[in-house]
């Protein structure tokens, strides 16, 4: 394939840099102290009238161009051990929102105050801690400057601090301790960036310190303020944890040829050592992650892999250094292939023991970040599967103000005997070099990258491209997308559901900013998208025409018009139940329509509807997804999520009706006490699974869990297997 084209567009895409002079907060000045404060929730130690506060918060819904009606005051202060937070949040009345006391709450929806801390000034990366009236608490990481909540958040990440809220007349505050061994810093620091956002559901409002449009995302980085410390920083000392962790589980399989009940005693645990400030050396031994909580499953009328996002938390800290190459679709690492594999019988992941590993990950300095992963696996016997070692190297340079280069070296080797049928390739190799553009403001986003692999079964163009740039500025914002996946491309370690095409895939939308009126925004959208193969020539393409709309009540909703061709290069089944195929090198032209509608969150009794109808190959689809929850506060929730699809086809097909519903009851007795139980049921994959969590949370970052699961067969509720699980770890700072 000729692509003598792209040179001259990496050449402007290289040079799209635009810088743009930001409004910004008069600096936050954070005063050192001699004493620690007691957390209470009240800002009345003398010591806190040493710190200017930070406020003046603009707001940034329902619009940007005002302050905030309901001020916000930051103060901060520091000792040799903790970086002290207290701040008071005014508002109209007492009557706060809050989904349960679990800890990691999410946003939107309900009160809180959360805070970005930028300790590198990269623009790139920052730690997130929140809390709400009711004292709970919540932290996150930031990645890839902030730019899309749904790949650069994650909640997953866990770590010690502590923090108390108290409400009064006309306001609540809080105060909070963060110690420095948490945090990731350059020793002698003396200036870090920040910014603060809150939600206040009685206003109907969201608010910013340092000032942020509307048409960028809330956590965006490239809108921050600035920390002054009184003192440089010193460095944190030791920096040394152990999380040892035993572990005892039942489990019955309802096999006849595996019938007996398996009992097991675990143990194992994890080492995290501050190597430096900014970098920090992971190590775990016989790693255990059945409390993560299962998946929750999806209705796949695709013909392809559905992801699942990573949770287990010794691979988040600094995940995107690994997982933050290629695209979405092109992953040339996704840590999920390692330790988990997929139970046939019932369509979930199940793990797959690793017995040791080490990561080492950071920032070692403000230009450079460096991550190295090792992680070796048992033999997987019943799979007929050796033992493997997954080695990942990963080096990151910024350039300018946000932009960065990368580059990322996968090798997955198997140790043991050879394999004669074929299962398995002796070694996998990804070699990726990817760029990545933003401009001050986050008007220029882009990337461009490319990955080769390497194996003892190589193919043909071992090779994927792409190329990304995405220009926003109000009320526009026109996007650029093309990619190439070469047939031999194998990232056996990545995710890659698809090769051997190229696509193009632009799109723009329009947005109209009401002054007054039941729409806060809205406007239309156009995408087009096109697969080509190298052999077959044109094989999909998607024209899309839609209209989105964000209304004041906090509530949004899109409608989609979608006209498909789709080529088989493979058989396919449509009904999802493994009936009847298509033929391969059949083709198909079909329309339909797509919506979407969230209700306003801040109600007791929320909803979400996802509608869909039309034609689907060569005969219709109707469907309907969604959540209905009701909210008992401050206790919980009880949700059930729901997705059905009727796909209606011609004979000699069958008509199927593809049901998924999982109820689920989310209770919090207390904000250390715990208890999820999540039903689901799924007739694609003819399973019904029930998975229940206690968790308690008896001292910091430490827990007992027990987890309950069982699996049937939807079909006829016949078992299929079984398990309990009970699990202590303990967080112990040496």
């Amino acid at each position: 394939m000729k692509n003598t084209w792209i040179v001259p567009l990496l050449v402007a895409f290289f040079a799209l840099v635009r810088l743009h002079a930001q409004e910004q907060p008069d600096p936050l000045f954070v005063a050192k102290i001699a004493q620690p404060i007691t957390l209470d929730g009240n800002l009345d130690e003398p010591a806190w009238q040493r710190s200017k506060p930070a406020d003046n918060f603009w707001n940034y819904f329902p619009n940007d161009t005002s302050r905030a009606s309901y001020q916000t005051e930051i103060y901060m202060l520091y000792d040799d051990k903790n970086l002290y937070i207290g701040a008071k949040c005014y508002a109209a009345g007492q009557n706060y929102i809050t989904p349960s006391l679990r800890r990691d709450f999410r946003a939107g929806g309900n009160d809180n105050l959360t805070f970005l801390f930028d300790p590198f000034t990269d623009q790139t990366n920052a730690f997130v801690f929140g809390i709400n009236p009711f004292g709970v608490m919540r932290e996150a990481l930031v990645a890839n400057g902030g730019r899309d909540f749904r790949t650069d958040w994650d909640d997953s990440w866990d770590n010690k601090w502590t923090g108390t809220s108290s409400i009064h007349d006309g306001y609540w505050s809080c105060e909070i301790a963060i110690p420095f061994t948490t945090l990731r810093y350059t020793e002698g620091s003396t200036e870090w960036r920040f910014n603060s956002y809150r939600f206040d559901t009685q206003s109907n409002s969201n608010s910013t310190w340092a000032r942020i449009p509307r048409n960028q995302i809330i956590m965006d980085l490239g809108y921050m303020g600035r920390m002054i410390w009184e003192q440089p920083l010193r460095k944190p000392g030791a920096n040394f944890s152990l999380i040892p962790y035993v572990a005892a589980s039942h489990t019955q399989e309802f096999d006849p040829e595996r019938m007996d009940p398996v009992l097991q005693l675990n143990a194992g645990g994890d080492a995290k050592i501050g190597v430096t400030p900014g970098l920090n050396l992971d190590l775990t031994i016989n790693p255990d992650f059945s409390q993560v909580e299962v998946d929750q499953q999806v209705t796949n009328l695709d013909r392809f892999e559905i992801f699942f996002p990573e949770r287990r938390q010794f691979f988040l800290e600094n995940a995107d250094l690994f997982s933050g190459f290629g695209t979405a679709r092109a992953n040339p690492f996704f840590s999920r292939r390692i330790g988990i594999a997929q139970d046939t019988s019932t369509g979930n992941n199940i793990q797959n023991p690793i017995l040791f590993g080490a990561r080492l990950s950071g920032k070692l300095d403000n230009y450079w970040r460096l991550g190295i992963l090792n992680m070796q696996t048992a033999a997987d016997a019943e799979n007929d599967l050796p033992s493997f070692n997954y080695a990942v190297a990963a080096v990151q340079r910024r350039i300018g103000m946000r932009s960065n280069v990368g580059v990322i070296f996968v090798n997955k080797e198997s140790f043991g005997s050879e394999d004669d049928n074929g299962t398995y390739d002796p070694y996998n190799r990804t070699f990726g070099l990817d760029y990545n553009l933003a401009s001050s403001d986050n008007s220029w986003i882009g990337k461009a990258y490319l990955h080769r692999s390497f194996s003892a079964t190589e193919k043909e163009q071992p090779f994927s491209h792409g190329f990304r740039l995405l220009h926003q500025q109000r009320p526009f914002r026109v996007e650029w997308n093309h990619q190439w996946i070469g047939e031999g491309f194998d990232a056996q370690v990545g995710f890659v559901p698809r090769s051997n095409f190229f696509n193009i895939n632009p799109s723009a939308n329009l947005f109209y900013y009401p002054e007054n009126g039941w729409i806060n925004r809205h406007g239309p959208g156009v995408e087009v998208l096109f697969f080509w193969q190298p052999e077959l020539g044109k094989t999909d393409h998607q024209f899309a025409f839609g209209w989105e709309a964000n209304f004041a009540n906090s509530a949004d909703g899109n409608i989609r018009i979608n006209h498909n061709y789709t080529y088989l290069f493979e058989p396919f089944d449509p009904s999802g139940i493994g009936d009847q195929e298509l033929a391969s090198g059949t083709s198909y032209s079909y329309i339909n329509v797509e919506g979407r509608y969230q209700s306003d969150r801040r109600k007791v009794i929320t909803y979400e509807v996802n509608p869909t109808f039309g034609q689907f190959y060569n005969g219709n689809r109707y469907g309907l997804s969604g959540q209905v929850a009701y909210r008992y506060q401050p206790y919980g929730s009880v949700a059930i999520n729901f997705n059905y699809n009727y796909i209606d086809l011609p004979r000699p097909f069958q008509s199927s009706s593809l049901v998924l519903i999982g109820p689920r009851v989310d209770m919090t007795f207390t904000k250390n006490i715990f208890l999820t139980t999540f039903f689901q049921y799924n007739n694609q994959i003819d399973n019904f699974n029930i998975n229940a969590r206690f968790q308690w949370r008896f001292a910091p970052v430490s827990d007992f869990f027990l987890v309950y699961t069982d699996n049937y067969y939807a079909s006829d509720f016949q078992g299929k297997n079984r398990a309990i699980i009970a699990k202590l770890t303990y967080w112990l700072n040496l």
